[in-house]
C-alpha cells in the first residue's frame, strides 16, 4: 500500500509542474511572436504595396487614394483664429502664371467704404492689385477647384481670385476681411465672408509677414529673419507656393476679432499675393442675365475710373462694375482685404 500512496502523492506534487510547463509554452512563443518584426500583423511589411510605398506619412492627400488633386504637408497655425499653412499649395509654374498675368492689369487697391459699400483709397492700403474673374481660364479654374476641395466650401461661394504686390515699404494695416457695411452682406452677395485663403506667390528678402495682430507672436519668432512688425502678432513669413487658410467667423457663425490682421510692409523685394474669399452662401454668377461684365478685366478698368473717362466702351461691356444694374451691387467688385 505505501508504494502506490507515494505514486500517488508524487504525481500530485508534478502536476503543477506540468501545468506550469504547458502555460509558458505559448508564451514563450508569443514573446518570440511580437519580438519578430517582420511578423507582426500591421508591419509596414505587409501591407498592401508593402515597402514601396514612398510617401511622406506627413502629408495630406485630397480627393481619391491614388488619385488626389493635391498632396502635401498642413501645419496647424492656430485655434484663435482657426488658421492652417498649406505648403507648396501652388506649383512654381501657377505662381508664375498668376504673376505674369496680373502685372498688366495692377491698378492702386482700395478699401471698402461702410457708409456706401463702395471702393475707396485708402492710406491704411498701399498695394497695387487686380481680379481674375472665376473660371477665367484652365489654370483658374484648376487653383479654385484646388481650393474648394481642400477647405470644402463650394467653389460657387467663392469671389473672384485677387492678386496683389507690394513693393519699397508697401503694407496693408490690421484689418479683418468680415464686411462691416450693410451692403456686402446681403444674399445677393453671398452673405459675409467666411475664409480666406491667402496664396504666396514670391518670397520677399525681407519684411511681408502676414500677422494676427490680436495674437501673440510665436517664440519662434524672436529670431534676426522676422521684421519688427513680424513680431507683433502671431506671424507667418510668405514662402513661394504655400498658402494661408484662415476663418473670419467662429464655427456658430459670429465674427472673430482674433482673424484681425495686417500685411507688414515689404522691405526688400517683392511680394505678390493671390486671395480667394469665400462666403456663408453662393454669391449670385454676376455674368447670367442681362447686365453683366463681358470681359474679365472690367473690375480693374472700373477700380482705374474708365466709367467715367470711357463711359460709353465701359457701359456697353462692363454695365455691372460700372453700376449700371439697377439696385445691385457687382458681385465681384468686392476689394476689402488681402495679405
Amino acid at each position: 500500500m505505501a508504494p502506490r500512496t507515494l505514486v500517488r502523492h508524487e504525481g500530485l506534487r508534478t502536476a503543477p509542474l506540468l501545468i506550469i510547463l504547458v502555460l509558458l509554452g505559448p508564451a514563450c512563443a508569443l514573446d518570440k511572436y511580437l519580438a519578430d518584426p517582420d511578423r507582426f500583423p500591421g508591419w509596414k511589411g505587409e501591407l498592401p504595396g508593402g515597402s514601396d510605398d514612398s510617401r511622406d506619412p506627413d502629408e495630406v492627400g485630397y480627393g481619391l487614394l491614388g488619385e488626389e488633386k493635391w498632396r502635401g504637408k498642413v501645419e496647424p497655425v492656430g485655434w484663435e483664429p482657426r488658421s492652417w499653412l498649406f505648403r507648396n499649395f501652388l506649383s512654381e509654374e501657377e505662381c508664375t502664371y498668376l504673376r505674369t498675368a496680373a502685372n498688366s492689369s495692377l491698378v492702386p487697391s482700395t478699401v471698402v467704404d461702410a457708409a456706401t459699400g463702395g471702393s475707396v483709397p485708402s492710406r491704411v492700403r498701399t498695394s497695387s492689385g487686380m481680379w481674375f474673374a472665376k473660371g477665367q481660364d484652365a489654370v483658374i479654374s484648376r487653383i479654385e477647384e484646388r481650393i474648394a476641395l481642400v477647405t470644402m466650401i463650394p467653389p460657387e461661394n467663392g469671389e473672384g481670385i485677387q492678386v496683389l504686390k507690394y513693393i519699397n515699404g508697401q503694407q496693408y494695416m490690421g484689418h479683418t476681411d468680415y464686411f462691416h457695411d450693410k451692403f456686402n452682406v446681403g444674399p445677393s452677395h453671398g452673405g459675409q465672408r467666411l475664409a480666406t485663403m491667402l496664396m504666396y506667390l514670391s518670397t520677399p528678402e525681407e519684411g511681408g509677414e502676414t500677422i494676427f495682430t490680436n495674437v501673440p507672436p510665436h517664440p519662434r519668432q524672436a529670431g534676426p529673419e522676422w521684421s519688427a512688425c513680424g513680431k507683433r502678432g502671431l506671424g507667418i513669413k510668405p514662402r513661394r507656393g504655400d498658402a494661408l487658410l484662415f476663418y473670419s467667423l467662429h464655427p456658430d457663425g459670429s465674427l472673430d476679432p482674433a482673424s484681425t490682421h495686417a500685411s507688414c510692409p515689404t522691405l526688400r523685394g517683392e511680394k505678390w499675393s493671390a486671395t480667394k474669399w469665400m462666403h456663408v452662401q453662393a454669391i449670385p454668377d454676376p455674368n447670367k442675365g442681362e447686365c453683366a461684365d463681358r470681359n474679365p478685366k472690367c473690375v480693374g478698368w472700373a477700380e482705374a475710373n474708365q466709367c467715367a473717362e470711357n463711359p460709353v466702351f465701359m457701359h456697353a461691356n462692363c454695365a455691372r462694375s460700372c453700376h449700371r444694374c439697377t439696385g445691385k451691387l457687382s458681385a465681384n467688385r468686392r476689394i476689402v482685404s488681402d495679405v
